[in-house]
């Protein structure tokens, strides 16, 4: 009969002289005891103990040494000895720090977000070509990249045709500063006022609309002998932020007089781009170019004039101004229906995990919290390590697919912060193949496997949302990112 495992070190043979772990409670009760009654004897054990562990230590390292493994089992040694200090002698080893942090982010856990970088690539070239000569190309890489990593999409996007990159917080900015990256970079927001040392030290352009933060954005640009360069922002009729689009002469007289402030820019954000409906959406090009004309009338620069996000710079050629702002369109999401005929966009981001445990389980019984599933029979429940800490929403639970070997299974069972379960139907029936998952397989939560296909659109439909915040979820989750 075959012993169960040891579920500490997965050796499915105890060696000579294995002690479990409530025999070895009971041992330490037992010796507890005998200390109080016989205290010299009891030190006397326990330093025969530690001379034994050092010499069968010793001992190991020797066997392995000369290409034996005394655990019996080979993937001990690299699996913890070889991460051992080169240093340790012939003492009990110590891990060395730097070892330990080599081990790869997906042998920590197993589930990760793949980023494909030749899709932003191809999707920002694709954007870049619909544009008139001359027109440049922001990338709005906030929120990490929309959770697909805002260094590398980046770098990724600049060497693609991108001239301008787009943050929403002081601290996006700083991130992509340090990693060298020298492209202007505008924050598409008013940051507060004490984020002005920043904005300076790290050459970062604001979004201005009020006369407090301008004034003082150029007092502390005067005080260093620097210049105060700014993008203004115009309210056409959006109503988040902005000035409104019938005062921006007189809001550029208030804060103009001063001699360190530069208008490098003028822009505005559409709210129905991507709506069918076109009727509000020309109400705000019309006040945008009103109000750009009169900035013009009075003698004032608007200087780089944008306003097109993605959906705007792929549908409407007219908008496209001196710049457009490409966002969700650069990973790969079609902003709106309209578009899919007019342009090729590949998503960037996939999901994966791999199967860490595998049971079967009886007919009738539940699984997950709540135990709202019931196994039918004939099934084998497989989980994996990503949950709605990850970005896998809970809401999801009992509704969503998953890939295993390109074949199609249902997630079964409540998600749970860190795990989720699925079914896999273990009978065989006609011609279809019976599938036996054991830990360790791939499974694609999002993506594609073989000719089966998990898409964010997918998730975005059952969840009545957007692609936004479905790749922000995974991406910006506890994941490791790996960039293919």
């Amino acid at each position: 009969m075959t012993e169960p495992l040891n579920g500490f070190t997965g050796f499915g043979r105890r060696d000579p002289g294995f002690v479990s772990a409530s025999q070895a409670m009971r041992q330490a009760e037992t010796e507890a005891r005998m200390a109080q009654s016989d205290p010299l004897g009891s030190a006397r054990r326990a330093t025969e103990a530690r001379a034994a562990s050092a010499q069968a230590l010793s001992q190991a390292t020797a066997d392995l040494g000369r290409g034996v493994n005394p655990w019996g089992n080979p993937t001990a040694r690299s699996g913890a000895l070889r991460f051992a200090r080169d240093d340790a002698g012939e003492g009990r080893p110590s891990f060395d720090p730097d070892k330990l942090a080599s081990i790869p982010p997906v042998d920590r856990r197993w589930s990760w977000v793949e980023v494909d970088l030749n899709a932003i690539r191809h999707n920002a070239t694709a954007v870049k070509k619909r544009l008139a000569p001359g027109t440049r190309l922001m990338a709005v890489v906030k929120a990490d990249a929309y959770g697909h990593g805002a260094v590398q999409c980046a770098r990724t996007a600049l060497n693609s045709g991108a001239e301008y990159l787009g943050v929403a917080t002081v601290d996006e900015a700083i991130q992509l500063r340090e990693a060298l990256i020298n492209a202007p970079i505008l924050i598409l927001a008013e940051p507060p006022v004490t984020a002005i040392p920043l904005l300076l030290g790290y050459k970062v352009m604001p979004t201005v609309y009020t006369a407090e933060f301008a004034i003082q954005y150029a007092e502390a640009a005067d005080a260093f002998g620097l210049r105060a360069p700014f993008h203004l922002k115009v309210n056409t009729g959006m109503n988040r932020i902005g000035v409104r689009h019938d005062e921006v002469v007189p809001f550029m007289h208030q804060v103009g007089f001063h001699r360190a402030l530069e208008l490098v820019g003028t822009f505005t954000h559409f709210a129905t781009a991507d709506c069918a409906e076109t009727l509000d959406f020309q109400i705000q090009v019309k006040r945008f170019i009103e109000a750009v004309n009169a900035l013009r009338g009075a003698g004032i620069d608007p200087g780089i004039i944008h306003a097109a996000n993605s959906a705007a710079a792929i549908r409407y050629p007219d908008v496209q101004f001196d710049m457009v702002r490409l966002g969700i369109g650069l990973y790969g999401f079609h902003p709106c229906p309209e578009t899919y005929p007019l342009i090729d966009l590949r998503p960037a981001m996939s999901v994966k995990a791999r199967i860490t445990d595998t049971r079967l389980v009886p007919m009738s019984e539940g699984v997950s919290y709540g135990l709202h599933y019931r196994s039918p029979g004939s099934v084998k429940i497989c989980t994996l390590p990503i949950g709605y800490a990850d970005g896998l929403r809970r809401n999801l639970s009992g509704r969503v697919r998953f890939l295993l070997g390109g074949a199609s299974v249902r997630q079964v069972g409540n998600i749970c912060m860190d795990q989720c379960m699925f079914e896999v139907d273990l009978r065989t029936y006609g011609l279809r193949e019976r599938i036996d998952p054991q830990v360790g397989d791939e499974v694609v939560i999002v993506g594609s496997s073989g000719d089966a296909s998990v898409t964010v659109e997918d998730l975005c439909d059952l969840l009545d949302t957007i692609p936004h915040e479905v790749t922000i979820g995974f991406g910006c989750s506890r994941m490791p990112r790996l960039y293919v």
